[in-house]
């Protein structure tokens, strides 16, 4: 097993991995819409942040040597179901072909009051 550190993502909050690869797996932390550059949160709404949390995600995976047709599974965290057609309509610019399996629910809350949060399962 080894971490996958992306020195130009939002850094963990806590005692985890951004990501970690094992067994031909990646898995990816729940990813939230930070800017790379600002370490900020992404403002604009549901679009630009789910826009941005794949951004990361797909940073992440070319860290680790894969890509977005790599993704085995996805677990979105909305704010508010409410938000789930335009979040789909962003999702499916990042993935083509064989989609991944997804798991879709609404939270109560997310880090820094987002509106999204994505975590991810890929090959490597």
């Amino acid at each position: 097993m080894r971490a996958i550190v992306l020195s130009d993502a939002a850094e963990a909050i806590g005692p985890y991995s951004q990501a970690v690869s094992a067994n031909g797996f990646i898995f990816l932390a729940g990813q939230i819409p930070i800017d790379p550059t600002t370490h900020q949160l992404i403002e604009g709404g549901v679009e630009r942040q789910a826009e941005r949390v794949l951004e990361n995600i797909s940073a992440l995976l070319k860290t680790a040597g894969s890509n977005m047709q790599n993704v085995v599974r996805c677990t979105v965290f909305l704010k508010s179901m409410n938000d789930f057609a335009a979040v789909n309509k962003i999702y499916a610019k990042f993935f083509t072909g064989t989609l991944p399996v997804r798991t879709t629910v609404e939270v109560a809350g997310l880090p820094r009051n987002c509106l999204i949060e994505i975590e991810a399962t890929a090959l490597e």
